[in-house]
């Protein structure tokens, strides 16, 4: 079982600029989103994450390198998965529940809440709204991967509605982090912690990483 301990970033506030979020969020080490659970093959997205910080709200950073790019979905809670999308699912402490972050390289997210796939809360969207974000594409003409997106997320804790959480310093959790998309030319299921499941099936919180916020 994977472990991440999410760094403090006390000096970074929730309304600095995005581009000062992406510049302090670089100094910091990368996560692979890596593993293909269902699939042996080579010619896979090259997945990498950046989770921080400041108590009061998460801080993501996503970079991902893939061969086509499928972006349609602009309106919050869509099924963003269809498109170029990549994942967190958090919970938090020993709660068998989790939520489900789904953002597609546009930055429209998807964000519910549950114990499993089946019968999901999804959250309203004027809490989904204040997710605050930053994306930027760059085509390269030739090579592998030559689609190269970047999704950054500014995450206030009140996005959680199930939870009243008031700090994330102390806290424990599990996660997982994903990348997927459903309807592209060649549909793609990469996890960050490994998953056992016979088919793709992101919706396995026993397989879940461990979590501690710094």
């Amino acid at each position: 079982m994977k472990h991440l301990t999410v760094p403090h970033l006390p000096d970074l506030h929730e309304d600095a600029p995005m581009w000062l979020v992406e510049e302090r969020l670089n100094t910091l080490p990368r996560q692979q989103i890596g593993i293909s659970p269902w699939s042996g093959d080579t010619d896979r997205p090259e997945v990498e994450f950046i989770l921080a910080h400041n108590g009061s709200c998460l801080f993501l950073k996503y970079s991902v390198h893939e061969n086509a790019v499928l972006a349609r979905y602009r309106n919050l809670n869509d099924p963003v998965y269809k498109d170029s999308c990549v994942e967190l699912f958090l919970s938090f402490g020993n709660d068998k529940a989790y939520y489900n972050l789904e953002t597609n390289c546009l930055g429209t997210s998807l964000l519910a809440y549950g114990t499993g796939r089946e019968g999901r809360k999804f959250i309203a969207p004027e809490a989904l709204a204040q997710i605050k974000h930053s994306a930027s594409l760059k085509i390269n003409r030739k090579g592998k991967n030559s689609r190269h997106w970047q999704l950054t997320q500014v995450v206030p804790l009140a996005v959680f509605t199930e939870h009243r959480l008031e700090h994330l310093s102390g806290l424990h959790g599990r996660a997982n982090l994903y990348k997927c998309g459903d309807d592209l030319p060649e549909p793609h299921f990469l996890t960050w912690s490994p998953v056992q499941a016979p088919a793709p099936d992101f919706h396995r919180p026993e397989c879940f990483g461990q979590v501690a916020f710094a």
